[in-house]
């Protein structure tokens, strides 16, 4: 089919005066809103700007995955509050698709009993408003035993009414991140060209960036300090590895439940739309079901799958923000303190916008290049 060759329409006059009016129109609104609410804070003795991010916070919050402390500043604490959003939205997407993908694949299969398990799951996790499934994990959680009882995991990992004590590196926060990553990166590439594909080039990657990742720990602390510091139970409390709050955990459990059934139903849906006259002709080449599902089924539903998954990713992001409702220390949680305590309404609700649409408007191009990715040639 050949391209529309029609010339494109030029503004006429009249056009370009209703646009000019129409924006004036609009200058002028926000022009006059934003003189008005300076002229109501001088009236009530606030002060507008960005110059309270300077300022000392004096309170504290539950979690970070960063190092606090009260006499941070604004500026670090909003920091914080997003990385701590960040993290647990990133944590819930995956955990939510994986976990989705079973379900998806299980409201898809033949055998009954796997067919009714997964549709129960959907059906009472989709049905189940959010916070209240978070509020219900939460009391689950903070009914724990204690310490000295703690659920444990080969004596490694701990759960108990504080939390869940894990091994953890010897390393801040931020440097563990980039480091991992940097080495997670290289151990791909470095496997890439030396495995041809596969799983073994899977169980190389992995074994080469674990193996890279430690040397790498190791070469950055000193001599007698171990590389991983296991959680150990001192009197009351626990010792060493890294703590993850009850309300940290609560969250996870939540949206990743109910994110997970919505994302199942989008796998479900995907799946069916596969043509049958594809799945019979694989059959007729006598290919296994397992391999007529891997090579020829999924594949297929992706294309289908992508769009609407990468909705649900936003919408789990977004969903991080119900954790004020038990004290998690999200970015949505620290702002709405902060307006208490400073006042800077305007300007912290400005900030909060600003990073969500940051966030989300990432995850949306992702999205994009992810279905440019496995659009089929020619269309």
């Amino acid at each position: 089919m050949l391209a529309s060759t029609a010339p494109m329409r030029l503004p006429t006059p009249r056009d370009i005066v209703i646009q000019t009016l129409v924006l004036g129109v609009i200058i002028v609104v926000v022009w006059g809103a934003v003189t008005s609410v300076r002229t109501n804070l001088e009236v009530l003795g606030l002060s507008s700007g960005f110059g309270f991010l300077e300022r000392s916070t004096g309170w504290s919050y539950s979690f970070s995955f960063m190092e606090r402390s009260i006499d941070d500043s604004y500026a670090r604490t909003l920091t914080i509050g997003f990385v701590n959003t960040l993290v647990l939205g990133l944590i819930c997407i995956v955990l939510s698709t994986v976990l989705g993908f079973l379900v998806g694949a299980g409201r898809d299969a033949s055998n009954m009993a796997v067919n009714a398990t997964a549709t129960v799951f959907v059906q009472v996790f989709r049905n189940i408003p959010l916070i209240l499934q978070l509020v219900f994990w939460y009391a689950v959680l903070i009914h724990m035993p204690g310490p000295r009882q703690a659920m444990s995991v080969m004596d490694m990992a701990f759960l108990s009414n504080r939390g869940m004590m894990v091994p953890s590196f010897n390393l801040p926060l931020p440097t563990g991140v980039l480091l991992t990553g940097f080495v997670v990166l290289a151990g791909f590439f470095i496997v890439r060209f030396v495995v041809a594909r596969g799983a073994i080039k899977v169980l190389a990657w992995l074994g080469v960036s674990t193996i890279a990742t430690i040397l790498a720990f190791q070469l950055t602390l000193p001599a007698d300090t171990p590389v991983v510091s296991v959680p150990e139970l001192k009197g009351l409390r626990f010792v060493g590895g890294l703590t993850l709050s009850i309300e940290l955990i609560a969250m996870i459990i939540g949206i990743v439940l109910y994110g997970a059934a919505y994302i199942a139903e989008v796998v479900r849906g995907g799946l069916q739309e596969v043509s049958k006259g594809l799945i019979e002709a694989a059959q007729s080449l006598g290919l296994r079901p397992l391999t007529v599902w891997m090579k020829v089924k999924m594949p297929m539903a992706l294309r289908t799958i992508i769009p609407p998954l990468g909705n649900q990713w936003i919408f789990i992001m977004k969903a991080t923000t119900i954790g004020v409702a038990i004290g998690f220390s999200d970015l949505f949680m620290i702002v709405s303190t902060s307006i208490t305590q400073s006042g800077q309404t305007l300007e912290l609700i400005g900030i909060l916008m600003a990073a969500f649409l940051l966030i989300n408007f990432t995850l949306a191009q992702m999205v994009n290049v992810l279905n440019a990715r496995l659009k089929l040639k020619g269309h």
